[in-house]
């Protein structure tokens, strides 16, 4: 395992003052424990989210129709991509001293790291975009809240993305270094390496159009959308109370998606920027600090799908549909051909 800082961005090739005894021992320890947590991350958040979108794409035809639904298969579509890309490649370079997969895949996987990484929270900017709408103007929702806007603009905000990263192929490669004798290699950011500048304007980027900005926009459309709904609590016994009661339960899943995404990316967001703008001393104690940052952010690609669960009824109902008919069709006598 490589001493490196926010995703292996620094590399010292000599351990100075580093118990060597010691550090080893922490590497070994490392080489088997992060493997076995990121594949037990990675397996359920893959098993959870192909779920989802089975549930929504194929039990439930009609329900997809629905743009929430929509916005919650393209969420599930994100954090699979993130956790089939990112997870298992991380933990190889957590626990491996090289990098095995090519320069390539290299450039590849980081780059569909950070585009699934942003576009699951600007999805998340986008349903509280239609809860607002939908709430707080409910005529003009009926206008532009369809299948076809939807599908456009998820279209947009993926394309958007996937071109705005297409710096980081240029950027990210492998580097092959000499550490206590022994030849190594990792994937980094080298552009960051040859220019701090370069490294604080990646990371930068990345904390406000990935964390800060998206999730501002979410507190002041839900500002919005909580004063109107106040302001309307005088008149509920005009509206029918279970299309309210629908709006609102929406509204709490929704919620409960930005609070999780807010929690879990906090840690890794915090280290890279105090790493990247600060003098930080690189230590074991940091680097699993790091590590642990690292499992939180993958860990909200696996709470999404439990949300789901608890929280959607609509995912519910289809579930249990799906379940009773695979059940029945088991438990289906085989009718005789002739």
């Amino acid at each position: 395992m490589q001493n490196v800082s926010c995703n292996n961005e620094t590399i010292s090739e000599d351990p100075g003052y580093v118990d060597i005894e010691k550090f080893l021992k922490f590497e070994n320890l490392v080489r088997y424990l992060i493997p076995i947590t990121f594949a037990l991350i990675a397996v359920l958040g893959i098993v959870g989210n192909a779920l989802v979108i089975h549930v929504f794409v194929i039990l439930s035809k009609k329900k997809l129709q629905n743009t929430t639904n929509i916005l919650i298969v393209s969420l599930a579509a994100a954090d699979l991509l993130f956790l089939v890309f990112c997870v298992p490649f991380t933990a190889a370079n957590y626990a491996m001293s090289y990098w095995p997969f090519g320069n390539v895949w290299c450039k590849i996987v980081n780059f569909m790291t950070h585009v699934c990484a942003y576009v699951s929270i600007w999805t998340l900017v986008l349903l509280s975009l239609d809860r607002f709408i939908a709430v707080v103007h409910p005529v003009l929702s009926k206008q532009i809240r369809n299948f076809r806007n939807t599908c456009l603009l998820l279209g947009i905000t993926w394309t958007l993305i996937l071109c705005g990263n297409v710096p980081i192929l240029l950027q990210y490669g492998i580097l092959h270094y000499q550490w206590m004798g022994f030849d190594r290699s990792s994937c980094l950011n080298l552009a960051g390496l040859r220019s701090k500048i370069m490294l604080k304007v990646f990371y930068g980027c990345f904390f406000v159009f990935g964390y800060v900005l998206p999730l501002t926009l979410i507190c002041v459309l839900y500002g919005f959308l909580l004063k109107r709904m106040l302001h309307r609590s005088t008149a509920t016994r005009h509206q029918r109370r279970r299309s309210l009661h629908r709006k609102r339960r929406v509204i709490r899943m929704v919620v409960a998606f930005v609070v999780a995404f807010a929690i879990c990316w906090l840690p890794i967001q915090v280290m890279c920027i105090v790493k990247t703008f600060t003098h930080y001393e690189q230590t074991m104690e940091s680097t699993a600090i790091l590590m642990v940052a690292n499992c939180m952010s993958y860990i909200n690609s696996c709470i999404n799908p439990v949300l789901y669960a608890f929280l959607s009824k609509d995912f519910q109902r289809s579930f249990r549909s799906g379940f009773y008919e695979v059940t029945s069709s088991s438990q289906r006598p085989i009718q005789d051909g002739r």
